[in-house]
């Protein structure tokens, strides 16, 4: 019985084993990083926790599981049901796009945008096909006076956008709007109008698969991901045509983008009368936002 027991001890999985179980299928730095997040967010263990050795007292069939999900290429946000943006969680689960660390670096640049309303004009903000509502969310918490409204067709998606405000404890206004339909809401107020336009669209092409990792394709929502082959710039020209309606004068039209097509963006939103474009590079020193100023 005691030599049982002692197997049994032994044959815990603890952080060690796991990211070493990982490392075969992620790489070591991956799944180093993957194994404490499991630690941290589902069992609430932290690094000194760890280190302590509380990590091989968690629920060892469950922890199994979530090994055998990793080992299959899930997505650790989806299995976790959290993802990280901008120091805060917010909760995602299939069929809402995972927050990126790229938009990170979109939703900086905005907050450092100049204000181009008035004074006494309180700034408003649209978010384009909001997802998990990263950007609208951190948007209405960097910028408390200004006003948040986020679109997304997916009912899903607006459903998980409105739990993380309200966890959040911000007020932004979500609404199932589809941009490429020809009946949009109309601009409120005496004229209406935005400060502000971001989207992070889709804006993969379909001959782009094969470059993907198996993750992305096989979990995450291709609604959000991918565009024609025949009209990589779909979303960006509806977007960008509606902005000419309803953007304030001298407001801004921020977008991520595909670095495959910066140059023909830059064109389109030029074309339309936009100016004052602008392109930024990512941390991986990839075309990756634009903007432009009506």
């Amino acid at each position: 019985m005691v030599i049982y027991q002692l197997f049994i001890t032994f044959a815990k999985m603890n952080y060690q084993a796991l990211w070493r179980r990982l490392a075969q299928v992620y790489g070591e730095g991956e799944a180093k990083a993957i194994a404490r997040m499991v630690y941290e967010v589902r069992y609430g263990l932290s690094w000194g926790d760890v280190l302590m050795g509380k990590d091989a007292d968690v629920p060892q069939n469950e922890l199994e599981e979530i090994a055998q999900r990793l080992e299959r290429y899930e997505p650790i946000q989806y299995i976790l049901g959290k993802a990280e943006f901008m120091g805060e969680w917010f909760d995602v689960e299939p069929g809402v796009l995972i927050p990126r660390p790229e938009t990170e670096e979109l939703v900086r640049w905005i907050c450092l945008s100049p204000d181009p309303s008035p004074s006494k004009e309180r700034r408003h903000f649209l978010d384009i096909g909001t997802g998990s509502g990263c950007i609208a969310i951190t948007l209405a918490a960097k910028c408390p006076k200004a006003k948040v409204t986020a679109w997304d067709i997916s009912e899903k998606a607006l459903e998980v956008a409105r739990a993380n405000a309200i966890c959040l404890k911000v007020n932004v206004s979500f609404q199932q709007v589809d941009i490429l339909s020809e009946s949009l809401p109309p601009l409120e107020g005496d004229g209406g109008g935005f400060s502000i336009i971001v989207s992070n669209p889709p804006y993969i092409c379909n001959k782009e698969r094969e470059a993907m990792e198996q993750n992305v394709l096989d979990y995450e929502p291709h609604t959000a991901l991918f565009v024609p082959d025949d009209d990589p710039l779909l979303f960006y020209r509806a977007i960008a045509e509606y902005g000419t309606k309803a953007l304030k004068p001298d407001g801004w039209l921020y977008f991520e983008i595909n670095p495959l097509y910066a140059e023909p963006l830059c064109e389109l939103l030029s074309a339309m009368s936009y100016h004052d474009i602008e392109c930024k590079t990512d941390q991986y020193g990839k075309q990756r936002f634009i903007r432009a100023r009506r």
